[in-house]
This record gives C-alpha cells, structure tokens and sequence, in this order.
C-alpha cells in the first residue's frame, strides 16, 4: 500500500512539473509576443533614416537602421507560392537575406492614422487596424521564411507613427487619402541591442496662458506669447503644437470640461488667424486635472484657469 502511494505522490508531482514547465513556457511565449509592438504614436522623422538603395549589401559591421516606403502589406502575397516579384523598395534586403543564412535582422513596420481624421473612437479603432494588418504581414514574411528554410534571426516590432511629422514639410504635398497608412519599414541588421525607434525631444517651450476665473477671453497681454508660437511654427514647418485647456475646480463637472476646452479652442483661433493650419494643432482638456495654484485663493485659481503650450 505504501508502494503505491509513493507512486502515486511521484507521478502528481511530475504532473505538476511538467504542466510548470508548460506555464513557464506559455509566459515566455506570451512575451515574446508582446514585444513585438511599440506602443504609442512615435515621433520621428523620415529624413533620419539613410534609404535602402544607398546600399548593395548589408553587414552586421554596419551600425545603422534603414527606411525603406515598402508597403509590408505586400507580404500578404507571400504565401500564394515561390512567383513573388519584389519591388525595388525592398529587393535588396530579401537578395541578402536568401544569401546570407545567419544574419540577425530586426524588421519594424511603421503605420499611421491620417492626420485628418480627428474623431477620437474612430482612431483608435484605426490604430488598432493598423496593428492588425501589420501583425498580420508579419505572420505572413514569417511563413515565407520558414517555407523557405532560412536560419536567420528575426526580431519584429510594430509602430504607430505620426505621420504629419514624420513626412515633415513634405506632408502637406503628398498628402494620403487612406485611413490607415503603411508608412513603410525600418530595417536594422546587427546582433548588438539598439533602439530602432529614435524620437525627436529638440522642441522649443512656451509659459501657459493664464486666463480669469469663469473666462475664456485672451488677455491682449498674451498676443506677444501667441506670436512667438506662430513664428515658431513657421519656422518649423514639420512640427505641431497641442493646446491643453485647463481650469479651477469651482463648478461642475461639465462646466469646468467646457470652459476648459474653450480657452483652448480660442487659443487654436488666435493661431489659424496668425497663418497656422489647423491641422498642426491638436486640443486636449485637462478640466481641474493637474493643478499648479492654490484653488482655495483667487490668485491660485488664475494660476490653475490656462492654456498649456507643447510643441511636438
């Protein structure tokens, strides 16, 4: 009897081990998954990045990361058999990867909400399109690889883009009609770790406008501050700006929602009116979010009733 219930007692406890070890590697796998997504809209500029054709081959001794317009979407056509012509855009990348067999590649797909659509449920049931179709690609060059045997290594991300600052002053001249736009990819070849996302942080700051308590009336005092922001902008065609409205906590929640968003939207008009597109600004409501004054003073709560100015 005691043979068999230390039989027993040994085969739960592989049991448990081994539906360990499965856990341990569903984690790891579950992971791994996650890591192929950047989350959040990136800044970054076209311009950084050196083009595919500056290139014949590439090498892991060559330490940067290269763009390529290529629409990833194309690799859907992978799995349709072995006739796939491939576009220049990309041609040189898949002539090295079939000749190399043990090159470590890192593949990001860049994608982005058309800046003209403004509608907040709308894109964020585009960006999670985007993520799909380009999760999708990747399944699909995955395939494709395996099918044909290849022993590289692979490491794949997904990144929204802004796609108004990443065209730069080109934007307004090639300006896209789809919804969602596969921006193109990024290319990194190399086993040494390295952000494949680099943002742009050199943007120039500007103080808060400060407003009266239950008004939403620019004070002519800030006109030099608004100047200042449109010249900027002028100046630097490929970014934007995003106004933040803000108020005291006295009054209800719609009140202060509504007179928030009013400072801001005046602030957006006084700006349209000194030459700026409306497209370049972006509002947001903070309402009595984040205070910087004492609401219990008058003083404080000027200090709370603003307008924040971040360019980006």
């Amino acid at each position: 009897m005691k043979k068999i219930f230390s039989l027993l007692l040994i085969a739960l406890i592989c049991l448990a081990g081994t539906d360990a070890m499965a856990q341990s590697k569903k984690k790891k796998s579950s992971k791994k998954k996650d890591q192929i997504e950047i989350e959040g809209r990136q800044r970054i500029r076209e311009s950084r990045y050196p083009t595919f054709n500056k290139f014949t081959s590439f090498s892991s001794k060559i330490d940067s990361i290269y763009y390529s317009p290529y629409d990833y979407t194309d690799f859907l056509t992978l799995t349709a058999g072995n006739d796939h012509t491939w576009s220049e855009d990309i041609k040189p990348v898949i002539n090295y990867l079939e000749k190399v067999s043990r090159a470590t590649m890192t593949l990001c797909c860049l994608y982005a909400v058309n800046p003209e659509i403004t509608d907040p449920a709308r894109r964020e049931q585009l960006v999670m399109q985007g993520r799909a179709e380009a999760k999708e690609a990747i399944d699909n060059f995955e395939a494709w690889r395996n099918k044909k045997k290849m022993r590289n290594k692979f490491q794949y991300k997904i990144a929204e883009i802004d796609y108004r600052y990443f065209k730069g002053s080109n934007y307004y001249s090639e300006q896209r009609d789809e919804d969602v736009i596969h921006a193109g990819v990024l290319l990194y070849f190399g086993s040494k770790k390295k952000a494949i996302i680099t943002t742009d942080t050199s943007s120039r700051s500007f103080p808060d406008i400060k407003f009266f308590p239950n008004d939403a009336t620019i004070l002519e005092s800030w006109f030099v501050t608004i100047d200042e922001v449109a010249n900027y902008l002028k100046e630097n065609d490929s970014k934007g700006v995003l106004l933040t409205g803000y108020s005291d906590n006295q009054g209800t929640e719609a009140y202060i929602s509504g007179i928030s968003r009013q400072r801001a939207t005046e602030v957006k008009k006084a700006l349209m009116q000194r030459g700026i597109n409306g497209v370049r600004i972006e509002i947001d409501v903070k309402g009595e979010d984040d205070p910087i004054g004492d609401n219990d003073t008058y003083e404080g709560r000027i200090e709370n009733n603003r307008v924040s100015i971040k360019i980006q």
